[in-house]
């Protein structure tokens, strides 16, 4: 039996960008990616607080800082807007006692504040 856990969740990610005429996606800031144990073109959730909108897609590495709605999800927020972004992962039982949630605060600037494992 496989469960559907939360993998990954980026608290606070501002946007920095927005490009409506680009093929679709969220650029993400390489560095947090990677201390989300994120990889590029991996499936994600994005939650907006600041207009309650909720979509699904998927990353591309970005630059230091960087959080660019690209191609629709242009629509769905401002430069500035704070953001929750969460990807999930199946886990067999077996893997449950090692699976471990990384969760990513950030501050201004997109910066890395603090990283926990729940």
């Amino acid at each position: 039996m496989y469960r559907k856990l939360l993998k990954a969740k980026i608290q606070l990610a501002r946007v920095t960008e927005k490009n409506l005429y680009y093929e679709g996606s969220l650029t993400l800031d390489r560095e947090i990616m990677e201390k989300a144990g994120l990889l590029p073109f991996e499936a994600v959730w994005v939650y907006n607080l600041n207009n309650g909108h909720r979509f699904e897609t998927y990353l591309i590495e970005g630059e230091k800082g960087q959080v660019i709605l690209n191609g629709p999800s242009a629509r769905l927020g401002e430069v500035g807007d704070p953001l929750i972004i969460v990807a999930y992962a199946w886990v067999g039982e077996a893997d449950l006692p090692y699976f471990k949630t990384r969760i990513i605060y950030l501050k201004d600037g997109n910066e890395i504040h603090q990283v926990k494992s729940a």
